[in-house]
């Protein structure tokens, strides 16, 4: 069934368009910030830093199934982050055998760094923006965001979830 009317093409078509030239420029500059700490750190540690900030410690499979990705993806963004002391690696308080990654405190510093960064950045393209503007802008992407992650974790259209595992 076909969900859009001969209306919505035009708008759809600008849509994609746009979400494509965003997603271009987020990536070429990695909307990293200002300043020195412009471009300092890639989308990957970004997200896996503030995912551990937010939840607090947890193993691999935890922050994999909290990002919406694979563990063997998790472990290889990991690896350079534990190198560089930014996460560290400690045994569960109530198994020792498991391994949890947590936020070190030079990685805390440094997130926050680039939060700032990153908050001046989006002050700046949004400075002749009304506050209610960034607000409905947020809450759009935010939508926006929320419907791609749920169409990610979808069965894909004529599969049957049960009899693919």
């Amino acid at each position: 069934m076909d969900m859009m009317t001969s209306g919505d093409t035009g708008l759809l078509d600008a849509l994609q368009h746009e979400v494509a030239l965003f997603a271009r420029r987020a990536e070429q500059t990695r909307l990293g910030g200002v300043g020195q700490v412009r471009n300092s750190m890639d989308r990957a540690a970004y997200l896996l830093l503030n995912r551990l900030d937010k939840e607090g410690p947890m193993g691999v499979k935890a922050l994999a199934a909290s990002m919406g990705i694979d563990s063997s993806t998790v472990t290889r963004q990991v690896a350079p982050l534990v190198d560089t002391g930014l996460v560290k690696r400690t045994s569960h308080p109530e198994d020792g055998r498991a391994v949890v990654l947590q936020l070190s405190p030079r990685g805390q510093g440094r997130l926050e760094e680039v939060r700032c960064s990153r908050r001046e950045l989006m002050a700046q393209l949004t400075d002749e923006w009304e506050p209610v503007e960034r607000e409905q802008f947020c809450a759009l992407l935010t939508r926006f965001n929320t419907a791609l992650s749920a169409r990610m974790a979808a069965p894909a259209p004529g599969t049957d979830p049960v009899t693919e595992s």
